[in-house]
């Protein structure tokens, strides 16, 4: 047995995160070679590895991933392969060494050996020979010198098939015989390999081929990478490895941002070493904080594991879990009873003066509407500040809430602040939306943030609710929010949909608000494809006002309006018929979702409450003897 095999034995090992998504976020743009990084700026990608193991990582990877002659020849650096190898090495270890010296410990460099970004036969150009070559030339140079000068391991990562993964191992075996390799393919959404190969047969073939351990890394994140790994534990009796990509990245505003939280990913780790995971660490998007959220978990579940080089960070600050959810809000209570929900939707008004929505709120907090539910600068228009008139509402009429909240114009920071002010003035219930782009709005030059989407939002939310900040600082109590998000049913790319969804639930959602539904096939589809990520759904309710509006509505919103409806709001004369005709259309469909749904918003159209109050008050008696 070597000294590696006995190692991975005795326990798991936390490999570092993404060098990339630091360097981007340094400023470096993504068009550069991150290889050459090496030899023009060495004390950056020195921090970098530097910040991994204050973090806790165990085994850091040098910045060689794509350090081969075919992707360095596309920057004109095909003739520094071995240059930009072995700076990359040495780099690594005066990390490692830096740290051994000041704390103590141990940890690992791992050669970091990525796809050549090239089609090999049968596909492409590139022969299996010319592609073992070029492998041979980067791993020499990664091991030149042998174990403790050169790289301690060889790591061949997100190899998209196992062509190519088999010529990078008989080039490790052939260049560097004496190192052990951990050989790790990527797979896709159904967590087979990207040339259809399963993950059972990867492993086999790769435990085959010679293999020191395998796994998997990168991929659509965590939930795909777990389900490869439990795949290929039935194949190999190697050890396995996973390093996930913290999610699916969201384009938003032309980045790409990652939005699995350090403590789901933390979460992650748990699950892999549970089932069997050797190495864990991570991929494009994650960071020192992920790593560190991954120690402070990995410490947690085996007090025994001691702390390497780089472990110096704090003991993880101690969670504060919310209260049940029928504790937290009226709305809470209501969701946990299983109960019948009522809102009625209000836009915040273009100027100071709120007194006619605090009215419209008392009036329907008479009727025994359940909350108030208000919107936040709807299609990116400038009004008053949905928190502002939440609080307002509460405070004059003491019915419940609900806080409306977009990414579109916020940072991460300023996302944070406005949460936390307000819980702390007795908001307990958060919607969380995306945002209209700015240029749809009244003021389309209005720059946009978009730090996180709605999935990112309603992890931060579940993080205040765990009562830790961004940063995994305690902040002393929890925010106790109850989380809500959208949900379009008629949504154009409805798988598309159905993913987002589903992150939602996973990120921590308690109920999701449709849009309007006037096509009930259409919820019923939704419905019965979210069965396997059910959360309780409000129904979305809008009484047309005019044939115009409902033309509005399916033409310039895209919201899927029946040809019935259309020709019912056209045969309307008169405009107090038509909105007779809207209001008793919103009537038939809350009776026909109430069957299938846990409540309903109610829209006020154009701030016409008395609408929402002719269309809620036939459900509201016969919903108020089932809430008691």
């Amino acid at each position: 047995m070597t000294q590696w095999d006995q190692i991975l034995l005795s326990r798991p090992l936390l490999a570092d995160g993404a060098m990339g998504t630091v360097l981007d976020a340094r400023g470096v743009f993504v068009n550069r070679s991150y290889g050459e990084l090496n030899l023009t700026d060495p004390a950056l990608i020195l921090s970098v590895h530097e910040e991994y193991l204050q973090a806790g990582a165990e085994i850091v990877e040098t910045n060689t991933f794509g350090a081969n002659r075919f992707r360095l020849g596309r920057h004109g650096l095909g003739d520094k392969v071995r240059e930009i190898n072995a700076a990359g090495v040495r780099l690594a270890r005066q990390a490692v060494e830096h740290l051994r010296e000041k704390q103590g410990g141990e940890a690992w460099v791992a050669g970091s050996v990525g796809p050549l970004g090239v089609r090999l036969e049968p596909l492409g150009k590139t022969g299996l020979d010319e592609a073992r070559a070029a492998f041979a030339e980067q791993i020499a140079a990664l091991a030149e010198g042998g174990p403790g000068a050169g790289a301690d391991l060889i790591v061949i990562e997100t190899m998209p098939a196992l062509n190519e993964a088999h010529a990078a191992l008989e080039a490790a075996r052939a260049a560097a015989p004496e190192l052990p390799v951990l050989a790790m393919v990527t797979v896709d959404d159904e967590s087979n390999c990207l040339d259809g190969s399963s993950p059972a047969q990867a492993a086999a073939l790769l435990t085959e081929w010679g293999a020191t351990a395998v796994g998997v890394n990168c991929s659509n994140g965590p939930t795909a990478v777990l389900t490869a790994i439990e795949a290929m534990r039935s194949a190999t009796a190697l050890p396995l490895a996973a390093m996930p990509n913290a999610g699916i990245p969201r384009a938003v505003e032309g980045r790409n941002i990652y939005l699995c939280s350090p403590e789901f990913m933390a979460g992650f780790a748990r699950k892999a070493i549970a089932a069997g995971v050797k190495i864990v660490g991570g991929c494009c998007g994650t960071t020192p904080n992920h790593i560190r959220a991954m120690r402070s978990a990995m410490r947690a579940m085996d007090e025994q594991i001691p702390i390497v080089a780089g472990a110096a960070a704090p003991a993880p600050n101690p969670e504060t879990p919310p209260a049940p959810l029928s504790h937290r809000s009226r709305l809470g209570s209501l969701l946990a009873g299983g109960k019948f929900i009522t809102l009625v939707e209000f836009l915040p008004p273009r100027g100071i003066d709120c007194s006619k929505e605090i009215e419209a709120a008392s009036l329907l907090a008479s009727l025994g509407v359940d909350a108030i539910d208000v919107y936040d600068a709807a299609q990116a228009s400038a009004r008053m500040s949905a928190q502002s008139l939440c609080i307002q509402i509460q405070q004059h009429t003491g019915i419940e809430t609900v806080l409306h909240y977009t990414c579109r114009d916020r940072n991460i920071l300023s996302i944070e602040s406005d949460l936390l002010g307000a819980s702390s003035i007795g908001l307990r219930n958060i919607l969380c939306i995306t945002g209209d782009p700015p240029k749809g709005g009244n003021y389309p030059d209005a720059t946009a943030v978009f730090d996180v989407d709605s999935i990112g939002l309603v992890n931060m939310v579940n993080r205040l609710n765990h009562g830790l900040d961004i940063g995994s600082n305690a902040i002393g109590a929890s925010t106790n929010f109850t989380i809500g998000v959208a949900a379009n049913p008629a949504a154009p790319d409805l798988e598309n949909e159905l993913r987002r969804f589903a992150y939602k639930v996973e990120a921590g959602a308690e109920y999701a608000v449709t849009q309007a539904v006037f096509d009930l096939r259409l919820l019923e589809n939704f419905l019965e494809r979210i069965r396997d990520h059910r959360i309780p759904i409000l129904a979305g309710i809008w009484p047309l006002t005019s044939l115009r509006n409902a033309e509005y509505m399916k033409n310039d919103l895209r919201i899927a309006m029946p040809e019935e409806i259309m020709l019912r709001m056209a045969q309307a004369g008169t405009p107090e018929a038509a909105r007779l005709e809207g209001i008793k259309i919103a009537r038939e469909m809350l009776d026909a979702v109430r069957p299938l749904v846990q409540g309903v918003q109610v829209s006020a159209p154009f701030g016409h409450f008395d609408a929402a109050a002719e269309v809620i008050a036939s459900a509201l008696p016969r919903g108020n003897h089932e809430r008691k």
